[in-house]
């Protein structure tokens, strides 16, 4: 399915490089699409196919060195899961009419570890805070950022992906690292009042800073040639270079950024505050998804081009 991804996370996103576990894994030709044979293989340009097959760096969140205690799970008997109804990879309606996506898929998982019954309703975002604290759920798997504001409604559990900000420049023009000095003179291109263009001013000081009104403008102008960067979002700028609408032109430059002060302190499933042992088994089973492999399937099978 070709998604037409517009990524409207619940947070402020970007900052310095990634204190994450980053853990490189091979994507196997099998989990990248159907076979191809010598007769409709098409030619790939040497550079392209080395980065092709370079590694698919895949984001763990969790320390292997902290493993959470097993909670009694044996007093959950079920789990009422909510999510959102239209925020594709994460949450859509499948061909079948059920609910599909990245979090979905998350969610049965979670299910599957912790051996209970799980229930996954669809609802619109703005009414899913108050549907848990009515006692109309019991956690919010809608790509939840953890902020402040949102701690005072809802606890949280451990973050299971983060939404890092990434540089992206013209494929002539990709930089293995890009640090203040590397852009100094450069037009680098950010949404005017995101976190995005806060960080650029606050630490790229000597790059010459171009606000455009929106996703859709910034990419473009990257495409036109009238930035030499763009700054944003590393979700759906991953799905930007590997869609399309690229045309092909462009790749990340350099790495992730993701100090929480501006990109917020990610993701988390949302449970009503005081619920410890339902936050506490969520965290347990994150961790054993993470440590047996599977976070990391489900990652690549969405994320074929990697944002970290």
């Amino acid at each position: 399915m070709a998604f037409s991804f517009n990524i409207r996370l619940r947070c402020a996103v970007t900052a310095v490089a990634s204190a994450l576990w980053l853990a490189p894994v091979v994507v196997p030709a099998s989990a990248q699409g159907a076979p191809t044979t010598s007769a409709t293989k098409p030619a790939v340009p040497p550079a392209v196919a080395s980065q092709a097959a370079a590694p698919q760096a895949v984001p763990s969140f969790w320390d292997p060195r902290r493993r959470p205690d097993r909670p009694d799970l044996g007093r959950l008997t079920v789990i009422r899961f909510l999510t959102e109804t239209d925020y594709p990879p994460f949450n859509f309606i499948g061909p079948d009419g059920n609910p599909a996506g990245f979090n979905v898929d998350l969610a049965r998982m979670i299910c599957e570890e912790i051996k209970v019954a799980c229930t996954i309703q669809m609802r619109r975002f703005e009414t899913l805070v108050d549907a848990i604290n009515g006692n109309r759920g019991d956690a919010i798997i809608a790509s939840l950022a953890a902020t402040p504001q949102l701690r005072t409604k809802l606890d949280f559990s451990d973050p299971y992906y983060r939404a890092p900000a990434r540089f992206v420049s013209r494929k002539d023009a990709v930089m293995p690292e890009v640090r203040p000095e590397y852009l100094e003179g450069k037009k680098v291109g950010a949404i005017a009042g995101s976190a995005h263009e806060a960080y650029l001013k606050a630490l790229f000081t000597d790059a010459q800073l171009v606000t455009l009104p929106n996703e859709e403008a910034l990419r473009l102008a990257l495409r036109r040639g009238d930035v030499d960067f763009i700054f944003g979002d590393a979700i759906s700028l991953a799905f930007w270079i590997n869609g399309t609408d690229s045309g092909d032109c462009c790749a990340f430059s350099g790495g992730p950024f993701t100090e929480s002060r501006y990109f917020g302190e990610g993701i988390g499933i949302g449970v009503k505050k005081g619920n410890d042992l339902l936050r506490q088994s969520l965290n347990w089973a994150l961790f054993r998804l993470w440590e047996k492999g599977r976070y990391t399937d489900l990652w690549l099978r969405y994320f074929s081009v990697s944002p970290f």
